[in-house]
């Protein structure tokens, strides 16, 4: 018989990636907003509803729930609803366990990357490194412990915490709106384009999350990144290579992009580097470490 996963998140990149990935070993469900298949459970967080058939026999809970961080400017509303879509969402499942007695072999939760903080320096962030002080930083913090409650109250028999850097994938995310215009010529680098840029590749975020369901010696947090760093220069200039299309464009100037997406701008501006050592002495091994077979392996599907 095999082991229940429920993921949260359904309509999510990783989420549709990862189901086609461990669907063959594990029996997957999804929790979403509107029920469309069999394996769909419904639930509403603004009502604290949810379908407890959901939790039935399930063993993992991978939680990818969460509103889009770069979707819309950084409202005081805005900000509210990108903790509670995370941090609530957590605090849902957790009560409904506890009601039904339900104890989970394993509570894998997404975090992010900027868990160190949004800002440029020359320091390579480990896992050790303390948090910092602006508000994603607060938003990744709220969310690891909401993961964190899970073990201490005893609804999980290990916590791992995937602090996820840029995913890079030409179905949606960063990368494919880069792509149109370095396409129509018009590619640039944002900024002074010195600001690093954690990423990854879409297929190694979801062996990541294999990886977690399948040892249980891996617990805690982990940066989900690349161990080959780069700027948004690079990665602007490395699409265009792959593409093979020019860039003659000026940089986008810092004060344009303050003006169209507010206090959101910094973390399109500033970024630090990531290591990715933790995950790797852990055992796992990444199938794209390099920018350049990443994105030729992404934009080259066809040709």
């Amino acid at each position: 018989m095999k082991e229940v996963v429920l993921i949260t998140g359904a309509n999510g990149l990783i989420a549709k990636e990862l189901a086609k990935k461990i669907g063959s070993e594990f029996e997957v469900r999804f929790l979403t907003r509107k029920k469309r298949q069999a394996n769909e459970y419904e639930w509403d967080l603004k009502k604290g509803t949810i379908d407890e058939s959901a939790l039935e026999n399930v063993s993992h809970i991978i939680h990818l729930a969460g509103a889009n961080i770069s979707e819309k400017r950084w409202t005081a509303e805005r900000k509210k609803e990108l903790i509670a879509s995370r941090v609530d969402s957590a605090t849902l499942l957790r009560n409904t366990l506890r009601k039904k007695e339900v104890k989970l072999k394993s509570f894998i939760s997404a975090s992010g990357i900027n868990f160190y903080g949004t800002l440029t320096t020359e320091k390579i962030y480990s896992e050790n490194d303390p948090p910092g002080h602006d508000f994603l930083s607060e938003v990744v913090v709220l969310w690891e412990r909401a993961a964190d409650h899970f073990k201490e109250q005893n609804l999980a028999d290990r916590i791992v915490k995937i602090r996820t850097a840029v995913v890079l994938s030409e179905k949606e995310g960063a990368l494919k709106k880069m792509l149109p215009p370095i396409q129509y010529g018009f590619g640039s680098a944002l900024g002074s384009g010195k600001q690093y840029m954690p990423w990854i590749h879409i297929e190694d975020i979801c062996s990541i999350y294999e990886f977690a369901l399948k040892n249980t010696n891996f617990h805690g947090a982990y940066n989900a990144v690349s161990p080959q760093h780069a700027t948004n220069s690079d990665l602007t200039k490395k699409i265009a290579e792959v593409l093979k299309k020019p860039l003659f464009m000026p940089n986008v100037p810092a004060f344009i992009l303050k003006i169209v997406f507010g206090e959101l701008a910094n973390a399109i501006l500033e970024g630090s580097r990531a290591s990715s050592q933790k995950i790797q002495n852990a055992g796992f091994q990444f199938k794209f470490p390099d920018l350049h077979q990443s994105l030729n392996n992404l934009l080259q599907k066809d040709s």
